[in-house]
């Protein structure tokens, strides 16, 4: 086996680093997750995830987890609204297609992953700094100081992580759109009206340039995004400040003066913002054949993409498998060989997964878009 008597590292406790470390252990695999978050407590923020049959799902199902996330996730409806509240589409799921794409939260996404793994298998509190090659072996270094090493290093890390340089020059690229995304406690009676509107389904509504899609059940919070085209006259964030939610709540007020009391009564229950300039990285920008020893990247480290077409974690995952299987299925003579494979098959279709994305986000803001012509 390729990876006999060798130590894994995986750089990033998010879904895709903690399922990569979950295959890679069913093999018998020595692997190590390093996690920049304080502890398994941590909270995360953020909407849910729907894990796609197809893809998610079936690396879900060799993972031997497929069941538990079937029992923690929510079969999710959908229901279309105009600006002022008007009800224009509602379908409720079925017993035919209630695991098509149920929605987890991110905490309890984790929390499965995490039960999975042998203990110890993740060491929190260590942000990752950079790489250097010492005595043949990988030298992970940590803001801590408390350096590790490693035979074979995965970047699991996100859109930001600072492994990506060891493995391409590829960089961030915005794409236009800003999403503030936000979360309410306690919905059912900080803003009563709106989550009766949402009627136990995934609300959305468009109108204007404007679009907002909120999940009524994300764990015990209610949580949404607005999404729009980035004025050209605004930096990044336009100065907001996610620490002063009023500000925020008032920016929204002032956005929306025309729609129905129940999306502003939504906005004034806001107990917490997030601000994200959407981005992707570009997976068409050469991929570096030359690296000191064995590394790569999943998820979003190698692919980060927008949320318009669902594809992000779902696609991450894939990665997971590939790469897992390249590893320990005896079909590859070096792990570089193992390696070089699975780029070459993620770089295509991440590549499609993007042109899909960002079709969606282009058709989002035509003048005739409609949530209603999605669904009906």
């Amino acid at each position: 086996m390729l990876l006999h008597r060798k130590k894994v590292a995986i750089i990033g406790a998010g879904p895709v680093g903690l399922t990569m470390a979950r295959l890679l252990q069913q093999n018998g695999i020595d692997v190590t997750v390093y996690e920049r978050d304080k502890d398994a407590q941590t909270r995360i923020s953020g909407g849910p995830l729907d894990l796609h049959k197809g893809s998610g799902q079936d690396v879900m199902k060799k993972a031997g987890l497929l069941e538990r996330y079937y029992e923690m996730a929510l079969p999710m409806g959908r229901t279309v609204a105009d600006e002022q509240g008007n009800v224009l589409f509602s379908k409720k799921p079925t017993p035919d297609d209630q695991f098509d794409n149920p929605e987890i939260n991110r905490n309890d996404l984790r929390r499965l992953l995490l039960d999975s793994l042998t203990s110890g298998t993740v060491v929190w509190d260590r942000k990752f700094t950079g790489l250097d090659v010492q005595n043949g072996k990988w030298l992970l270094q940590f803001d801590n100081g408390e350096d590790a090493t490693a035979d074979l290093v995965i970047g699991a890390n996100g859109g930001i992580s600072k492994a990506r340089k060891y493995v391409t020059d590829a960089e961030i690229e915005y794409t236009g759109t800003l999403i503030i995304q936000g979360e309410v406690q306690q919905p059912e009676t900080t803003c009563p009206e709106f989550y009766q509107l949402c009627d136990d389904t995934i609300l959305m509504t468009a109108g204007n340039g404007n679009l907002l899609v909120a999940n009524p059940r994300n764990g015990n919070l209610l949580s949404y995004g607005v999404t729009f085209r980035k004025p050209d006259e605004w930096d990044q964030e336009n100065g907001l400040n996610v620490q002063n939610t009023d500000s925020i709540i008032m920016f929204l007020l002032d956005r929306f003066p025309d729609w129905d009391e129940r999306y502003k009564q939504l906005f004034r229950a806001t107990s917490a913002f997030v601000i994200w300039p959407t981005r992707k990285i570009p997976v068409d920008k050469p991929w570096k054949t030359t690296r000191p020893l064995p590394i790569t990247l999943i998820g979003d480290a190698a692919h980060i993409m927008p949320p318009f077409a669902g594809q992000g974690v779902n696609i991450g995952l894939v990665d997971a498998l590939i790469l897992s299987d390249n590893l320990t299925n005896g079909a590859f003579e070096t792990i570089d060989a193992a390696i070089d494979d699975y780029e070459q098959k993620m770089i295509v279709y991440a590549a499609e997964a993007q042109l899909e994305t960002s079709r969606n986000e282009i058709a989002m803001f035509r003048p005739d878009f409609s949530f209603q012509k999605r669904f009906s």
